[in-house]
């Protein structure tokens, strides 16, 4: 297999996962109401996220932000041209990292889903976040990408 079959394949294995999100989103919309499918959705993601924190991260809190931050780097795929991420602090205090692109949204909006709608699969995709970092034992927040907004998810992690 070539390098760039292999590229291929790990990039429509994301698209893959996004219009799964998007799936299981409608569904549960459905089912239950928007408000009630984002809460259980965003639940279910952010628990893979904890679980992932812990196997891959927890070694580096509580305040071990240099290790975590090339920890992190290391592990996005594409050496890193996935996402893009660009480190716009980087010391004792925090970490904030804007990422640039991101293969979920893309396959959104190749999918022609609303740009409100993608807004909210964002949220939801971004619980992963959230679990990976509160679950590592840091601090986490993030932006996600809004309609108009430059770049996507814009993530702040910080020592407990």
């Amino acid at each position: 297999m070539t390098a760039e079959n292999l590229r291929r394949q790990l990039y429509d294995s994301f698209k893959n996962r996004a219009m799964i999100y998007y799936a299981l989103f409608d569904e549960l919309r459905e089912e239950c109401g928007e408000e009630r499918a984002e809460e259980v959705l965003s639940r279910a993601i952010y628990r893979r996220g904890a679980d992932r924190g812990r196997e891959n991260f927890s070694r580096f809190a509580p305040n071990d932000l240099e290790g975590l931050l090339a920890a992190f780097l290391s592990g996005i795929p594409d050496d890193g041209r996935m996402f893009q991420p660009e480190v716009l602090k980087s010391d004792p205090a925090g970490v904030d990292i804007k990422f640039h692109a991101c293969p979920l949204r893309d396959a959104w909006r190749e999918a022609g889903l609303p740009e409100a709608e993608i807004a909210t699969l964002c949220r939801i995709a971004a619980r992963i976040d959230n679990g990976t970092f509160e679950g590592a034992g840091f601090q986490f927040h993030a932006d996600t990408w809004q309609p108009g907004g430059e770049g996507c998810c814009f993530l702040h992690i910080r020592p407990v």
